[in-house]
């Protein structure tokens, strides 16, 4: 059953001629014809009485009457407010993150933004990244930061930055008047912070990598986090091979490119069926504000 054949049905009930009926509705007599007919079909049962110069209702067509109108108004009511949450959903911005310091990292894009938006409502959801990519998946968040090399293969990927590996030290420690550091030197500096594999990139993993090669683990604290990680480095325990990402950097922590190791491409990734003008907003947004950090 579908709405053309209830609207085909009550013009038909309304004015006893298929004609006007079809006129009202701007069909083909044909087609009212068929819908009336496809609706009897369904309902098992025949709605009128017709012959070639009148049309009349049966005891079952006055019957859907009572039903007919209100099955219609329902469908427009439903209609209209489905509608009206889709609006709603629209202004609402799922974010995704992997750790806190990214949606830190992004709270003053949100705060631009908000201000462009007054009416639209972010909504974190801070999972670890593997969990990330079905949640864009499924619609449950719009955006993500990562990097490229663990973007969801099915997003659009946007670079934000170039992210060198540095050696992340209180700034208390004597090798944060380094301007650069070598595997050697952070073996020889004390306790070394070691996060997990997969919450970090390749480049970051091969340095790690090398210092435990280097090392015994009574050197090591590993970390179940880049939160816990970040405290003991800014608590001054231990050094730490990060990801240097623009706008998370910690106060009272230095950052020293570590020789010979490669940069990272991290940015956002999205869904393009998902792109709607909040979404784009907070794209330009983002892109905006990683050009400034970059050129400074």
């Amino acid at each position: 059953m579908n709405t053309t054949q209830i609207e085909c049905f009550l013009a038909v009930a309304n004015s006893l001629n298929f004609s006007r009926a079809a006129e009202q509705l701007r069909l083909t007599q044909p087609a009212v014809s068929h819908q009336i007919s496809s609706l009897e079909d369904e309902l098992g049962v025949k709605l009128f009485n017709r012959t070639s110069k009148s049309v009349r209702l049966t005891q079952a067509g006055y019957l859907y009457t009572q039903y007919a109108g209100e099955i219609l108004r329902l469908f427009n009511v439903s209609k209209g407010r489905l509608k009206a949450a889709r609006e709603e959903q629209q202004r609402v911005l799922g974010i995704g993150c992997s750790n806190t310091m990214e949606m830190w990292m992004i709270s003053s894009a949100l705060s631009r933004l908000r201000t462009l938006e007054p009416d639209f409502v972010p909504a974190f959801r801070v999972v670890p990244h593997n969990a990330l990519e079905n949640l864009l998946y499924d619609g449950e968040i719009q955006i993500m930061p990562t990097f490229k090399e663990s973007a969801p293969k099915r997003a659009v990927y946007r670079e934000l930055s170039m992210c060198g590996v540095v050696c992340a030290v209180s700034a208390d420690r004597p090798m944060a008047a380094k301007q650069s550091v070598s595997v050697q030197d952070m073996l020889d500096s004390g306790l070394i912070a070691i996060s997990r594999p997969n919450a970090a990139p390749r480049a970051v993993i091969t340095v790690q990598n090398q210092l435990i090669a280097g090392s015994g683990p009574g050197n090591m604290i590993f970390c179940e986090s880049i939160e816990t990680q970040s405290a003991v480095v800014s608590s001054g325990f231990a050094a730490a091979v990060m990801a240097d990402i623009p706008g998370i950097r910690i106060p009272g922590v230095s950052y020293i490119p570590i020789e010979g190791t490669e940069s990272c491409s991290y940015g956002v990734s999205w869904m393009a069926d998902e792109l709607t003008p909040l979404l784009r907003r907070m794209l330009q947004i983002l892109i905006e504000f990683s050009g400034a950090k970059q050129s400074k």
